[in-house]
């Protein structure tokens, strides 16, 4: 209502209005205990018609990889790190098309119960909602003298001879990168202008990935994540292994009936995402069991668990960058015809700066 979302109409003949639904959620800190609760309106977006109500819904987010190389720049540098919200960002993009909906739930108008709501601004659970939110960003940025990065489109940089600032956007979390704290406070009194944003000061956690700062550099880790899956996968109490792999356990394709073959998809979904952000090291390991994610067997559920006890032995580990002068290197190989049975061979790289991975 503040944002002006809606406005209240009577329904155009021939119309039919989208439903809405409260949706409830806890959030939580780092550490794990509970931030605060959230009530969030989304409309019922899967009834809208393509063609009718929306036409594209594409929408970028920046890269893990992006995210990393921007630690580099930060510890390189020595630049100043925080970390910014936008509150309700979907409520800020403008739609295009001309869409109705029926009042929320608890929050009708009296007298006027019979009037339908025409949106005026996108809400979350609109097919285009994203896009529209990020096409608006993308307006209000350029217009404020920054310029997209060419490799990343959520990525946003303004430089002068005496200061840089970055601005690193994925969906409604943002990262702010400066030379100086006065360039800094400045980018954020300039977003405060055009959006609800919460100041989150020093960067800490984006993504579930944890900003820590060393004393030559920066350090990326996801300690509580890894305590957050060991738990929910019951792997918690299961004694710690120093490697990910058994090589004494071989996998093969399983000829009989799956054995917990959701259950297995949501580890690998888990360790997928660990992987991707902070541990390069259980690559192989997942890789290899993620091929049998439609047929799991035993001995499959055997080596996911030997990596979640991995994990619980390393859950420390993660990523640390330095001041010292960048060297970036790449790495491949290929271990030829790795499986006998089906004589196929399994390919790999890395690119690291100063030795910790960036992709």
């Amino acid at each position: 209502m503040q944002n002006h979302t809606w406005e209240l109409v009577d329904l155009l003949s021939g119309s039919k209005p989208l439903g809405c639904k409260w949706i409830l959620k806890r959030k939580y800190k780092a550490d794990g205990s509970i931030d605060k609760y959230k009530a969030r309106l989304v409309a019922k977006g899967f009834k809208q018609k393509e063609g009718l109500d929306f036409f594209d819904t594409y929408s970028p987010v920046t890269r893990i990889t992006s995210i990393r190389v921007l630690i580099v720049v930060v510890a390189l540098y020595d630049l100043e790190i925080h970390q910014m919200d936008v509150k309700t960002a979907f409520l800020n993009g403008e739609l295009d098309e001309e869409i109705y909906m029926e009042q929320p739930e608890g929050f009708g108008v009296p007298g006027q119960e019979k009037k339908v709501c025409r949106l005026v601004k996108s809400l979350y659970g609109l097919k285009q909602a994203p896009k529209q939110w990020h096409e608006k960003f993308d307006r209000t940025m350029l217009s404020n003298g920054f310029k997209i990065n060419e490799c990343d489109k959520c990525v946003y940089v303004k430089s002068t001879q005496h200061s840089l600032i970055i601005v690193c956007l994925y969906v409604d979390d943002m990262l702010i990168m400066g030379s100086n704290r006065d360039i800094i406070l400045t980018t954020k009194k300039m977003l405060t202008k055009y959006f609800d944003m919460k100041d989150m000061g020093l960067a800490d956690v984006i993504l579930g990935i944890k900003i820590s700062k060393t004393s030559d550099g920066l350090a990326l880790s996801q300690s509580h994540y890894v305590e957050t899956i060991l738990r929910k996968f019951k792997a918690y109490d299961s004694p710690p292994a120093k490697t990910p792999v058994d090589l004494n356990l071989h996998l093969a394709k399983n000829k009989d009936e799956p054995e917990c073959q959701i259950e297995y998809s949501r580890i690998i979904g888990s360790l997928m995402y660990i992987m991707n952000c902070t541990r390069p090291d259980i690559a192989y390991a997942v890789n290899k069991l993620s091929r049998f994610t439609s047929n799991p067997s035993k001995d499959h559920w055997k080596g996911l668990i030997r990596v979640l006890r991995y994990l619980k032995y390393t859950s420390n580990y993660g990523l640390r960058y330095t001041r010292y002068p960048a060297v970036l290197e790449g790495y491949s190989d290929a271990n030829w015809i790795s499986d006998s049975k089906d004589t196929k061979f399994t390919s790999g790289y890395v690119f690291t700066i100063w030795g910790s991975a960036v992709s």
